[in-house]
């Protein structure tokens, strides 16, 4: 399972085979910095991305995530209100 950073975010990119056929679904989980180095915050737990899309291949579901996953701590960071 790939791990990006993005801005002080840790995130979690996968791909796993969709239940009942070969495709493939995107999965994203984020954490946040907390202040015991030992530990992380899970701000999202892992949840597929890009629901309605099933990928051929493992390498496209992660491209996916990938995209997903700046979109997911952008939201994050805008905070409740929405904004940044």
């Amino acid at each position: 399972m790939p791990t990006k950073y993005i801005d002080d975010y840790e995130v979690e990119i996968s791909a796993e085979r969709l239940e009942g056929c070969k495709l493939w679904g995107a999965y994203v989980a984020v954490f946040a910095p907390s202040a015991t180095p030992m530990h992380r915050l899970n701000v999202r737990r892992k949840h597929r991305v890009a629901v309605i899309q099933q990928f051929e291949d493992a390498a496209s579901a992660c491209a996916a995530a990938e995209v997903a996953a700046q979109d997911i701590v952008a939201s994050i960071k805008a905070g409740p209100t929405g904004r940044a």
